[in-house]
């Protein structure tokens, strides 16, 4: 809707800086001629935005210009606070930050828009490990997350499953993944490609003031993706040879009766 398509550009402005109309049509999929009619609507409504030309122009807002929350719908709103995860935030170390960040939206937001995200809140609750799972301690994840958000090398002690279990690795830790209540770190070892860490299963940590810069093209969903993928194909590797009793064949089903068949 068009609507909401000018409130993305003013938050596209406000968060990115100054866009050509193209960059803004590619972010909001459409043509560049629906941007300079968004842009003209937006003028027209007030809004103090204007045009550079030249290799570095673009669109931008006068400085000091901030957007306002009433664009959202009661939908967003009511999402924002669904999506919260009180509980991964805080293992981030994060809580108070996602408290604050909540009660500046809320207090930004519309009346009738505050009490759908008020219900939210009190109705709904993330668990997210599953019942059988025992929570696990992962001691490192604090400085784990430093690291990926300060792209700094870490010196770990890590216990694998295979022989010799305890090995020191350093890591360039690319991002992190919380999977079934559990904590990943999808980080670079050195040559090849970036492999997958259970935090909780690093048994010492130095943090390090040694800088590196992931591949421009490394996409941490992807990656993960692509990683489960490869897991659930790995699971089941063996081979077995059963022998039958004349005409027990015939009683078999399914995939079971269609590799009897192929032998």
């Amino acid at each position: 809707m068009k609507s909401s398509r000018l409130v993305s550009i003013l938050l596209l402005l406000q968060t990115g800086g100054p866009m050509t109309a193209a960059r803004l049509a590619a972010e909001l999929e459409v043509s560049v001629r629906t941007v300079y009619r968004d842009v003209e609507a937006l003028q027209a409504a007030g809004v103090p935005l204007y045009g550079d030309s030249g290799h570095a122009g673009g669109y931008r807002l006068l400085d000091g210009y901030r957007t306002r929350l009433t664009g959202l719908t009661a939908g967003e709103a009511e999402a924002l606070f669904l999506a919260g995860a009180p509980a991964v935030a805080g293992d981030l170390g994060l809580g108070p930050v996602l408290a604050a960040a909540q009660l500046k939206v809320r207090a930004a937001l519309p009346a009738e828009l505050r009490a759908g995200a008020d219900r939210i809140s009190a109705r709904f609750h993330l668990d997210a490990p599953g019942w059988y799972a025992q929570e696990e301690t992962a001691a490192h994840l604090l400085a784990v997350a430093t690291a990926v958000w300060e792209r700094r090398a870490l010196h770990v002690t890590y216990r694998r499953w295979r022989e010799p279990t305890d090995v020191e690795r350093r890591l360039e830790p690319y991002g992190l993944v919380l999977k079934a209540g559990r904590w990943y770190v999808v980080a670079s070892a050195g040559a090849g490609a970036p492999r997958c860490y259970r935090v909780d299963q690093i048994l010492e940590l130095r943090s390090t003031a040694e800088v590196f810069t992931p591949p421009d093209d490394f996409d941490l969903a992807a990656y993960w993706t692509a990683y489960q993928k490869d897991f659930h194909r790995r699971l089941h590797t063996c081979e077995a040879l059963v022998r039958l009793a004349p005409g027990a064949g015939e009683r078999l089903t399914g995939a079971a009766a269609r590799a009897a068949r192929d032998t």
